[in-house]
């Protein structure tokens, strides 16, 4: 009888867990989603002028990969974040939040510039990117991004 109850107690923990760890997509109203976004905005926009908001959106462990295939750390955003910048009209295009359990998402997004790559300052650039988010110690920030350069519609 007690081998029942065993079984029946780890079949029960694991349905709840399964249950607690399904993904879904972030509804509108969203709490979470809608600051990540708006930190995706402000790192998007911060491409044509330092906004500070690097220090606070990537974990100090954060890897990124560049559209030509670099790899980049928070280090390196910060010192780009102080640098030049050459771009204008910087804007998010477009961002969805998609939940893996309670501290991962993933955001699929789109962004563009104007004259982001100084050589041809009048050029729009247009990438797609995919950032994973972690929350840690009840913190959202990015861990991971992979940008593309696409062509702009």
């Amino acid at each position: 009888m007690s081998h029942r109850i065993l079984y029946l107690m780890c079949f029960v923990g694991l349905v709840i867990a399964a249950h607690a760890q399904k993904s879904h997509w972030a509804a509108p109203d969203d709490k979470a989603a809608k600051f990540m976004i708006d930190m995706e905005r402000k790192w998007a926009e911060g491409v044509c002028a330092n906004n500070g908001v690097i220090a606070e959106l990537l974990a100090d462990d954060f890897q990124g990969t560049t559209t030509g295939g670099e790899r980049y750390t928070k280090a390196d955003e910060l010192r780009d974040e102080k640098g030049p910048h050459w771009a204008r009209g910087c804007a998010l295009d477009d961002a969805k939040v998609h939940f893996f359990g309670e501290n991962v998402a993933i955001i699929y997004g789109s962004e563009h510039a104007i004259g982001k790559d100084k050589a041809h300052t009048d050029a729009k650039v247009c990438q797609v990117w995919t950032d994973t988010w972690l929350k840690r110690d009840n913190k959202w920030q990015i861990a991971a991004a992979q940008d593309n350069k696409v062509d702009c519609k």
